[in-house]
């Protein structure tokens, strides 16, 4: 039988998970009590009236999606409006999509055949 090195934190995480697993979870009227005992939660009037901000894909979950769709630089920028220089520098990580661009992306990733069919329709 081989035998497995772990480092102190690895055990420990392990010892932790374990113990987590272990205890009861907790009732909605538990819950409640640690929300109201903590000043920085979020109540449902804030989770309501909060606005969805998108993390920028990253370098590799770019390069990942144009790979995915089978797709070089210049088609990719071309099919999804993007410029092929932008495109090398998101893909580079040289820069990070922003606003738009991000939430381009992120639709492509949900679904390609369908942005790349509104686009067409926009275009007419």
């Amino acid at each position: 039988m081989p035998i497995i090195r772990r480092s102190r934190a690895e055990v420990d995480a392990g010892a932790l998970v374990a113990e987590l697993l272990a205890r009861p979870a907790p009732t909605e009227a538990e819950i409640e009590a640690m929300t109201a005992e903590d000043g920085d939660a979020w109540t449902d009037d804030d989770l309501a009236g909060a606005e969805l901000v998108l993390p920028a894909p990253t370098a590799e979950e770019i390069r990942a999606l144009r790979s995915r769709l089978g797709l070089s630089q210049p088609q990719f920028a071309r099919r999804f409006g993007f410029s092929l220089s932008a495109l090398r520098q998101y893909e580079y990580g040289r820069r990070s999509p922003r606003g738009a661009a991000t939430t381009l992306i992120r639709l492509v990733q949900a679904d390609a055949e369908g942005v790349a069919r509104a686009l067409r329709a926009a275009v007419g």
